[in-house]
């Protein structure tokens, strides 16, 4: 095997594009070259270059090509843009049962021959989000200024250039050269291979793994933090953003003024990440501390005293930008902004922000009580909601939507209860975000996504592929989590439903309100699915469960379905699932004969004691399913399910279920059909996997 090395240097990428950049890299090189079985992939990238080292053979061997063309009938084009395709001549081809048969030796090539082929094409077309060009000799693009290539095989370089029909591309051709850190360590050296040029990079003030550079500015943050008796809070974006900013990491700790320590400390935190991506410290009680920690990009002789003079300089600026909106919204009560939202669009279809603050305000008074929360405070939290986005903090850091409505709210002297759910309705965010766990929270919370849900779904903007423009998936697993984790027994129907009806008729007709819930319920319970999917739960139960209709409370019914889990994973469980579908299949095949075999069987035709016991067994089991499920006793219910287990068995090995005598057929048949009803409210037995 060869070792190859490719990297590719210009002016400062965006941190955003180098991961990507770098595995489309190698993605595109490793397709290219494919004939020559690439492995043992290692990609760098960095603040001013994307690098690939990989293992490749030798030479591509002679091989012997066969492929079928176009009908020998077929126009003469066809068979020209064959031969164009493949960069063949009319005598490569041959007839073979009607058609052109391309057949050739290819013959073998060195790798070093291959990659000069395929690479200039490849760094011409780098499919990188937005490229530019620059002087104006040449309509080459790349993301920054693309200003050396080096590319080696074996230490030897592979020569080739990115001129193209009479464009030069800026004269960029691959040799063995690469440049260190711009300031401390400028100009070219000698690449021999990828290992050398690591390690060499190192020495002139560079990391080229990002993992490396990642680990070294984590390392650095805890270290300054914990010697001023601090520590960093936590923001894996930003600490990845930061590694694609700087090639040899410094950490500095700087000082905040005390004049602004007053400032809400997620203000403080937003506008030092937005701004100037810097790291937010905590004291160890957890307050906001007056010390802010960043990563320098070069190791000045002074200690960095004067790069933290300056951006200790510029944060107090930011500060005095964020301290003139925290002032300026305090004066204009909460309740007042909502005027302002009149005029802000939610969406075309659906209005403004206004008229959704009132679908939330009128759904809060239905949602609360079946949440257990106050009407009144629920319906005043709905009110202030979205009050916040019309304020100049939300309108300069649009992440402090919620977070400041409720600092506004408590200013304003609103009840903690609902400031708290101004800031919590929102959540949870992501998948790993804790879920509203304060009655008002909750139903505030359950109201807006579902308002969101009910009136895209409404006007047919629903998630359709990968395409989820609204974050409607991420709504549905909120709503899902909400209800779940807090063991919220309210019907999900009935939450739908409450929202829908705060939709005009324009939007929703009342003869479409009734589908509208049923489609919203049956995304939320897919969305459902797919997360029991992911944490590797039977969601063939779960459809199962539901499927028996007696209750669309989320956590009676996940109760009801980890009950059924359980017994089936027992041997008693695992017989009376086959008891069942034999039951379920005799009577699927003998109902196209004479059936539906509704009515109770007739204890008086009964003429086998296995008949007795399953009618005996299946009525004491009746009664305690019933209560059991009504009581969200699913341990007992799951236990009398499981005792028609033994008389099944012995009626199917003691009992003719289709006799000669027709009576006697239809009343084992009823019996049969009362012994699935039974099941049927527990769940759905034909849904579950065998």
């Amino acid at each position: 095997m060869a070792a190859f090395f490719l990297e590719l240097f210009s002016e400062e990428i965006p941190a955003r594009m180098q991961a990507r950049g770098a595995e489309d890299l190698e993605r595109l090189v490793a397709e290219a070259l494919a004939p020559l079985a690439p492995r043992a992939a290692r990609r760098f990238y960095g603040p001013r270059r994307i690098a690939l080292a990989l293992e490749l053979a030798e030479s591509v061997a002679e091989t012997r090509i066969e492929e079928r063309g176009p009908r020998l009938n077929a126009p003469a084009a066809a068979l020209e843009g064959f031969l164009r395709k493949h960069a063949a001549a009319r005598e490569d081809v041959r007839e073979q049962d009607g058609y052109w048969l391309l057949s050739r030796t290819r013959p073998a090539q060195p790798a070093a021959a291959l990659i000069a082929a395929v690479l200039p094409g490849l760094i011409r077309r780098f499919p990188w989000p937005k490229s530019m060009r620059w002087g104006s000799a040449s309509p080459f693009t790349w993301v920054r200024p693309l200003t050396r290539i080096t590319c080696l095989l074996d230490g030897a370089v592979v020569p080739f250039t990115l001129a193209e029909d009479g464009d030069d591309a800026h004269g960029l051709a691959a040799d063995h050269r690469s440049e260190g850190h711009r300031f401390h360590a400028p100009g070219w050296f000698i690449v021999d291979n990828a290992d050398s040029w690591q390690a060499e990079l190192r020495n002139r003030f560079v990391l080229a793994d990002p993992a490396e550079r990642r680990a070294a500015i984590a390392e650095g943050l805890a270290r300054v933090a914990g010697a001023a008796g601090l520590r960093v809070v936590a923001d894996d974006g930003l600490l990845d953003e930061v590694t694609g900013l700087v090639e040899w990491p410094v950490v500095l700790l700087g000082r905040i003024d005390a004049a602004y320590m007053d400032l809400p400390p997620e203000v403080m935190q937003v506008s030092m990440r937005v701004n100037q991506r810097y790291f937010a410290l905590r004291t160890a009680d957890g307050a906001a501390a007056p010390a802010f920690a960043f990563a320098a990009n070069i190791d000045a002789p002074d200690g960095g005293a004067q790069i933290i003079a300056g951006n200790e300089r510029v944060l107090r600026a930011r500060f005095a930008d964020a301290r003139h909106f925290w002032d300026l919204d305090r004066t204009i009560r909460l309740v007042r902004r909502n005027e302002a939202l009149e005029n802000v669009v939610f969406h075309a279809k659906l209005g403004t922000q206004g008229q959704r603050v009132r679908r939330l305000v009128a759904a809060c008074a239905g949602i609360g009580p079946a949440v257990g929360a106050d009407a009144h405070l629920a319906s005043q939290a709905a009110l202030l909601s979205k009050a916040d986005l019309a304020t100049g903090m939300v309108g300069e850091f649009p992440e402090l939507q919620g977070v400041m409505g409720r600092y506004y709210a408590l200013h304003f002297g609103q009840p903690a209860a609902v400031a708290d759910a101004i800031r919590d309705h929102y959540a949870p965010r992501g998948p790993s975000d804790a879920v509203p766990s304060a009655p008002v929270s909750i139903a505030l919370a359950l109201a807006d996504k579902l308002d969101q849900l009910v009136g895209f779904f409404a006007i047919g903007e629903k998630p359709g592929g990968s395409g989820d423009p609204y974050a409607l998936r991420r709504a549905g697993l909120g709503v899902i989590r909400i209800l779940t984790e807090n063991g919220l027994g309210a019907g999900l129907r009935g939450l739908i439903a409450q929202a829908s009806e705060q939709y005009p008729s324009s939007i929703v007709s009342d003869a479409a309100r009734p589908a509208l819930v049923e489609e919203v319920f049956t995304f939320l319970i897919e969305r459902l699915r797919v997360q029991l999917r992911a944490q590797g739960k039977r969601h063939d139960i779960l459809a199962a469960v539901f499927a028996a209709g007696t209750d669309d409370a989320l956590p009676h019914l996940l109760a009801r379905m980890t009950a059924l889990e359980a017994v089936l994973a027992t041997p008693e469980g695992a017989d009376l699932l086959a008891g069942a579908r034999r039951a379920m299949n005799i009577l699927r095949i003998e109902s196209r004969k004479d059936g539906p075999f509704e009515g109770a069987p007739d204890a008086a035709l009964f003429a086998e004691p296995a008949e007795h016991a399953l009618a005996a067994a299946a009525e004491a089991a009746a009664a305690r399913i019933g209560p059991a499920c009504a009581a969200d006793d699913h341990a007992t219910a799951m236990t009398a399910l499981a005792s028609l287990r033994g008389p099944l068995d012995a009626f199917f090995a003691d009992v003719t279920v289709n006799a000669p005598d027709p009576a006697l057929r239809r009343n084992r048949l009823q019996l049969l059909a009362r012994v699935r009803a039974i099941m049927d409210g527990v769940a759905d037995f034909s849904q579950i996997e065998a």
